[in-house]
Formats: C-alpha cells, sequence, structure tokens
C-alpha cells in the first residue's frame, strides 16, 4: 500500500511540475525589471546558502549525541527535511506564510502555488522576491529538523516524514504568516521576532515537548555519544549559519545586519562560557558537550532580540538563558518525559527567554503596524506585556497542535519503531545501513 501511495505522489507531483506552465496563470513581466541593490542582493544571496548549512550542521550536532547505531538515521532525519520541506515550500509553503492574509492566520494557499508570480522580476524590498521566498524556505527547513532531537532512537522514520509534512502545513506557516506577514495577527499587535525565535525555536520546542510525551521513554535511556567531534563540528557549523539566519534577517547589507552579526557573537560566546561556569560550579567536569550545548542556547535565545538589542544586552541574554537552560536540563533528566537531546530545555525555554527579554531590553524597534518599540527596561511594559502575551498563545498552539498531529499520525502509521527494532538500532532496522 505504501509503494502504491508513493508511487501516486511521485507521478502527480511530476505532473504538476510538467504542466504547471499550462495549468497555472502566467504572470505578465513588467515594462522594465524592478531595480535591485546589489548589495543586498549579495549578502542575501550568502545568507540564504549560510541558513541552509545549519541544517546539516543540526545533523552533525544530534548525529554525534546519539548512540552509534542511531547517528545515521538521526542525521538522514534532517537532511530529508531540506528535501521534502524544500518541494513543499515551493508547491504551498511559501503561499501559506505570505500570500494575502486571511484573517491574520494564514495565507491564501493559491497565491503563489507553485511559486507563480515568485521571480526575479518583482522585488521585496530592494533584492529579487525569489531571493526573499528562498531565503525564508530555509527557516522552514530547519524547524521540523529541530524537533527530531526529542524523539531521537525510537520513531519510524516514514512516520516522521509525515509528520514533518503536517507540522511545516499546520504549525509553521500559520506561526510564520501571524508573526511575520503584514497583515499577521501577531505583527499587528506589535510582536518582535526578528529572526525566528516564536515561529522556529518556540514552536520546534514545544512540538519537541509533545512529541516526547506520546511517544514516550526508550527502552535505554543513557547511551554513549556516538561521536563528539561530530557535535563539535555541528556547533561550529550552526554558529557559522546563524550568522545568516539573524544578520540576514535584516534583509539588506546594512548596519542592521552588523548589529545582528555582534549581538549573535557574542550572546552565544557568553551562553557557551557561563554553561561551562555553571558545570564547574555544579562539580562537573568541564565538557565539551556542554561548551557546544551552551553556545546553541544563546544563539536560540538571541534570534528574537537579535537587532533590536545592545551588545552588553545581548551577552546578558546569553549569560541567563544559558543558566535557565542548564536548569532546565537538570530537570528534566530527574523526570518522566525523555527528550532525548533536550530540544524542549534549550531552543523551547532558550526560544521563550529571547522572546520576553526582547519586550525588556528592546530599543528603537520599528514595527509598521504599532511604530516605535521600547523595551521594560525603558519604562515602557507595553512590549513586554505585548511578548508574553504572544509567548502564551504560541506555546499552547504548538504544544497543542503538534500533540493532534503525532495523535493523528499514529493513527495512519504507528509512530514508534517496535522493541526490537529498537534495541538493533534505527540505521540497521529504519535503513539498512550501519558505521
Amino acid at each position: 500500500m505504501r509503494k502504491i501511495i508513493l508511487s501516486v505522489i511521485l507521478i502527480a507531483l511530476s505532473v504538476l511540475t510538467l504542466f504547471s506552465t499550462f495549468i497555472l496563470t502566467p504572470t505578465a513581466l513588467p515594462a522594465e525589471a524592478a531595480s535591485f541593490d546589489t548589495g543586498d542582493t549579495a549578502w542575501m544571496i550568502v545568507a540564504t546558502a549560510l541558513v541552509l548549512i545549519m541544517t546539516p550542521g543540526l545533523g552533525f550536532f544530534y548525529g554525534g549525541m546519539v548512540g552509534k547505531k542511531n547517528v545515521i538515521s538521526t542525521m538522514l532525519q534532517s537532511f530529508m527535511a531540506m528535501l521534502i520541506v524544500t518541494i513543499l515550500w515551493v508547491l504551498v509553503g511559501f503561499s501559506l506564510s505570505f500570500g494575502t492574509s486571511i484573517g491574520g492566520f494564514i495565507g491564501n494557499p493559491m497565491d503563489y502555488f507553485m511559486f507563480q508570480g515568485v521571480d526575479i522580476h518583482t522585488a521585496w524590498g530592494t533584492i529579487p522576491f525569489l531571493l526573499f521566498a528562498l531565503f525564508q524556505a530555509k527557516f522552514a527547513i530547519i524547524t521540523p529538523a529541530l524537533i527530531t532531537g526529542a524523539f531521537a532512537e525510537r520513531i519510524r522514520f516514514w512516520a516522521y516524514m509525515l509528520f514533518m509534512v503536517f507540522f511545516t502545513l499546520f504549525i509553521y506557516t500559520p506561526l510564520c504568516h501571524m508573526t511575520w506577514h503584514a497583515d499577521g495577527f501577531f505583527f499587528k499587535m506589535g510582536v518582535l521576532d526578528f529572526a525566528g525565535g516564536t515561529v522556529v525555536h518556540m514552536s520546534a520546542g514545544w512540538a519537541a515537548l509533545a512529541g516526547a510525551m506520546f511517544l514516550g521513554k526508550r527502552k535505554i535511556q543513557k547511551v554513549n555519544p556516538a561521536r563528539i567531534t561530530y557535535v563539535l563540528l555541528g556547533t561550529a557549523l550552526l554558529w557559522f549559519g546563524w550568522f545568516g539566519f539573524n544578520a540576514g534577517s535584516s534583509l539588506g547589507a546594512n548596519g542592521l545586519a552588523v548589529q545582528a552579526l555582534g549581538t549573535t557573537t557574542v550572546a552565544a560566546a557568553a551562553a557557551g562560557m557561563a554553561w561551562i561556569f555553571m558545570d564547574k560550579i555544579l562539580g562537573h567536569k568541564v565538557s565539551a558537550m556542554g561548551a557546544c550545548i551552551g553556545t546553541v542556547v544563546g544563539l536560540v535565545a538571541i534570534t528574537p532580540a537579535a537587532g533590536f538589542v545592545s551588545i552588553p544586552h545581548a551577552i546578558f541574554i546569553g549569560i541567563f538563558s544559558s543558566l535557565v537552560s542548564n536548569y532546565m536540563v537538570t530537570l528534566f533528566s530527574k523526570g518522566k518525559i525523555d527528550d532525548a537531546l533536550d530540544v524542549f530545555a534549550c531552543h523551547g525555554v532558550g526560544g521563550m527567554v529571547g522572546m520576553l527579554l526582547t519586550g525588556v531590553f528592546a530599543s528603537n524597534a520599528i514595527n509598521p503596524a504599532v511604530g516605535e518599540n521600547q523595551g521594560l527596561i525603558f519604562g515602557d511594559s507595553k512590549l513586554f506585556i505585548t511578548q508574553l502575551t504572544a509567548m502564551i498563545i504560541v506555546s499552547v498552539f504548538a504544544f497543542v497542535g503538534s500533540y493532534a498531529l503525532f495523535f493523528i499520525v499514529n493513527k495512519i502509521t504507528p509512530l514508534r519503531v517496535t522493541e526490537d527494532k529498537e534495541e538493533l538500532g534505527l540505521d540497521i532496522s529504519q535503513h539498512g545501513e550501519y558505521l
């Protein structure tokens, strides 16, 4: 049955692509092509590539943490996100995210169906519209990949891919639209999310928690990391790519990009330093794993604030988020929820801390819907209350929605591998490959 379904999908996609010229209404080209800023365009091409490299970096980061018999499957889950979400984004994902707003919650799915009207002849600001769409695609790609760390070593591969499609369509795109579309619900509220603390990290973190709860504990929770060198490499690639993630969200080669570059740098460094200091204070050895995890937490926390806060405030955000996530990791290790790679404690909690601290430290942040925003530290409580309200709404939506999607997928096809296949390892049982 599965083979028949997959064959139908491939045939339908091929036919749709082949005949899209006849099915879709051709977009009339303007008499004169739009004028673009070459510097902005060049930077955004680089930033788009940088964001994409984060996903294989995440694969190394997660792959090094799991047991040796699950490395390939864990890394492949990230890689498959690059394949499936890319096509899904072209088909309908970009339309749902940035199409004409329907009530402020979702875009019209037909506006840019199959990238109709998304080309190099129209502009998004000072860059080609197609470049903006491709840049945003990379954010959509990494979000479901982040979730995989929570249910590592026990999920069936085909079930994961089905969940990834559902999550992208029903969780990611509404949040993206509400937060970043000019007519989006959160955007009009005045919510600030510079590069995805809400859209990417909070949504992934809460989905990860839902997945860990739904799938239950692994048979063996304590495993030796397969390749700590992979974790170091993955962290380096993530940090490198994060400059495109945050500085690229300025959508131009400008001072705002430089500001985001600076805050991203210091927040990551401060968080990594704080994590290993905290480990030492608690009597643990200074570890490569701790340094890497702390650094990533800092990158997560600064993401919503990157273009809105000063360098000193970014250092505080990095340190504070690291301490909070460190505590949450310790708390989860004593609990009943098996979030295998601490996705919620690092990405979910880190994203929430960053979102709230944006409401504390933001300075002269301009939102066209509400004008200039000032953080709590500057005597204005409105932005902080707005951020807190949005955080609560996003948390409920992402957790409940994701749990429902796990339930639905499990009814279609079992989510969890059998005990014997889990013991054998996902590399062999799901892919017939091994290190």
